[in-house]
């Protein structure tokens, strides 16, 4: 049965790109009914009130493509006996049951932030909260390789060196493991600024995971990273400038979560010299710019969740005369640069 694995990360975009199209139209006319509209704000681009909740339908077609997945998986056994079963026992379920769990309670209190505007404070309870899930589930961090002595080269090769390996207590890596989840899930919501921005960054990140993880064979890690690129690009169907939803704390911190968790399960353990590297690298506008601004807001003595419309990327490319669509595709490029730095890297340093 593994022969049709390769088959079933193009199968699981497609399924979630057109599950995501078709139901984010009925999405954006529940959220207007309920009153899950943002309401322009002086540091807003939007002009005009605009449905959020288009993290619902993203969430939605995660997980019915999945579900999807698995079914035939149930029923292809079914009619064909010899084929083996789901290890429904095995540790890797486990894991992905684990990144399903947490990513649905993201879900869930990102849907009420958009509805209700909770306090950061619960925000960051439900991503910690994610965070030990997947800890618990096995999805963790479970060392780091220093750089120093990582690699020699000999014969004009590069060699591993195995004891540059650094493994981390059950508390270290526990913390790393939530700090990880917490940081990438924020500054991709951080970059949920303009039309299609998050939503292409996470496409493009998304998409080189999926590609990192099929190189390595892990292609039950490459379902699941190309289901999100299918999510992410069915809904820029809708939200590519002039949006006509935005996904919300939801569908911004459900994709962030699902990024981070890819992350563990895939590059980190992927090629030791690097395995750090590569998902920095993957994820870096996100992270490089969500550093960059919680920094310059601690210098200023600035509360760090404190929103404006002037320290991120975007923002500045717009407040330098560019358009929406202009900004947007320029930080594209940069994703998609280090995306490829990145993927080179995992061919040429084992």
């Amino acid at each position: 049965m593994r022969e049709t694995f390769p088959l079933l990360p193009p199968v699981s975009f497609i399924l979630a790109g057109l599950f995501c199209y078709l139901i984010t139209p009925f999405v954006k006319d529940w959220a207007l009914r309920s009153g899950a509209v943002a309401v322009p704000r002086e540091r807003d681009v939007h002009k005009k009130p605009i449905p959020r909740w288009g993290g619902i339908a993203m969430y939605t077609a995660y997980m019915a493509t999945i579900a999807a997945i698995l079914l035939w998986y149930v029923i292809r056994h079914a009619l064909h006996p010899h084929i083996p079963a789901i290890p429904w026992d095995a540790p890797q379920i486990r894991q992905f049951a684990g990144v399903l769990v947490g990513a649905t309670l993201v879900a869930l209190v990102g849907a009420l932030d958009d509805k209700y505007e909770l306090s950061a404070a619960w925000q960051s309870i439900a991503l910690v909260s994610s965070g030990l899930v997947l800890f618990l589930c096995d999805v963790r961090i479970e060392g780091i390789t220093n750089p120093f002595i990582a690699a020699t080269v000999h014969g004009g090769k590069v060699v591993y060196n195995p004891n540059s390996w650094i493994p981390f207590s059950g508390f270290w890596s526990c913390f790393c493991t939530v700090i990880w989840v917490f940081g990438v899930a924020k500054t991709v919501d951080f970059m949920d600024g303009l039309d299609g921005l998050a939503a292409g960054i996470s496409a493009i990140s998304g998409i080189t995971l999926a590609m990192m993880a099929a190189q390595a064979h892990q292609y039950e890690v490459s379902v699941f990273a190309a289901a999100l690129v299918g999510v992410c690009v069915g809904f820029l169907r809708h939200n590519y400038n002039p949006a006509t939803i935005i996904m919300g704390t939801i569908g911004a911190q459900f994709v962030g979560f699902l990024l981070a968790a890819i992350a563990i399960i895939g590059t980190f353990k992927m090629a030791a010299t690097v395995s750090v590297a590569l998902p920095i690298l993957v994820l870096g506008v996100p992270i490089f710019d969500g550093i960059r601004v919680v920094t310059q807001r601690t210098i200023h003595h600035v509360p760090a969740h404190m929103p404006d419309r002037t320290s991120h990327l975007h923002h500045i490319l717009i407040n330098h005369g560019l358009s929406t669509k202009q900004a947007v595709w320029i930080i594209y490029g940069i994703a998609a640069t280090l995306c490829i730095i990145a993927f080179a890297l995992l061919r040429f340093v084992k």
